[in-house]
């Protein structure tokens, strides 16, 4: 049900929008339906390219907010991404790629999106105002002092990312606000806030455009990086991939290649050795050790593939 609203609510929104810069008009566009698509693909593709610049303005708040993230993640806690409408989307897409890129249990990297996961595909009326649903969520998931929460709004004043983030500083999560309008609720609510200010869109308040674009690139550098951070990768190897299907497969097998220049015969006998896992697989082949000693290395190592090559060469792991 859409909670009831104070009579001035509308009016008092609609104030509070026309603030906004990725609500603001843009008059030298007000003749773009009549351009050629040519011309409006043009413009297009030149607003895209100052969304990377905005970004770059807030890489030092960003890697502030991955290595508190990381932290955390290192201890065992999980990722949890909450926003409604493109915002959720993009937080749904995100976590829902992680496990096979970094073979991460569904649970670690979570996506929240108001009115739930029908509104990934089809708009719930509503939902993006109320707070409490977003306590409710996140109550669902039983947060913890070691998770993250990350609310995401174009706008930075969505109740539904507001309220995630209040209720998981409440309950001792870090929280990180990302938005793309200075001086947002949803950044000052937050342990971490980071505004990207990408100016107002193309198509007036469409911030599925450049705002959506921006918190992509973002998100992408929130869970990638916390990754990296977390020994999900050798060098720019994806060596925790997991193997759910045949290009996969043959990724895993390239990849096993260009960390050890190997043989194919000899990274199909250590593939099979390790269930298809590539970084046991990439232990086995440049360690000289068999699969139950490259299991237990990377066991005592926190799955660090660096950190058990280096721990192989004691001898008192031989």
């Amino acid at each position: 049900m859409t909670p009831s609203l104070p009579p001035d609510a509308p009016r008092d929104l609609r104030a509070q929008l026309e603030t906004l810069t990725t609500e603001a008009f843009r008059p030298e566009l007000a003749g773009i339906d009549q351009l050629s698509t040519l011309e409006i693909a043009t413009l297009m593709n030149g607003e895209d390219a100052t969304v990377p610049a905005a970004v770059a303005a807030r890489l030092p708040e960003i890697a502030a907010a991955i290595d508190a993230l990381a932290e955390r993640m290192a201890r065992g806690g999980r990722l949890l991404y909450a926003g409604a409408g493109t915002a959720g989307r993009l937080g749904v897409l995100d976590a829902s790629e992680c496990p096979p890129t970094f073979n991460t249990e569904p649970t670690r990297v979570v996506g929240l999106i108001a009115g739930g996961p029908g509104a990934v595909v089809t708009s719930v009326e509503g939902a993006e105002d109320s707070k409490v649903l977003a306590e409710d969520d996140l109550r669902a998931l039983g947060l913890t002092p070691d998770d993250t929460v990350v609310g995401v709004s174009a706008s930075g004043r969505t109740p539904y990312a507001i309220g995630a983030v209040e209720h998981a500083r409440a309950c001792g999560a870090l929280t990180i606000g990302l938005a793309c309008n200075a001086g947002s609720a949803l950044a000052a609510a937050a342990d971490h806030g980071i505004e990207v200010v990408v100016g107002p869109e193309l198509l007036t308040g469409s911030t599925r455009l450049k705002a959506g674009t921006a918190q992509k690139l973002v998100l992408n550098m929130l869970s990638t990086i916390t990754m990296i951070r977390l020994g999900k990768t050798y060098g720019n190897l994806m060596v925790d991939v997991r193997a759910s299907n045949d290009k996969l497969r043959a990724r895993s097998h390239r990849i096993v290649s260009l960390a050890t220049d190997a043989p194919d015969w000899q990274i199909e006998v250590a593939l099979t050795a390790t269930d298809g896992e590539v970084k046991p697989a990439i232990l086995m082949l440049l360690a000289d050790v068999n699969a139950a000693t490259a299991a237990h290395l990377l066991r005592e190592n926190g799955g660090h593939l660096r950190a058990s090559l280096k721990a192989a060469t004691d001898p008192a792991h031989r």
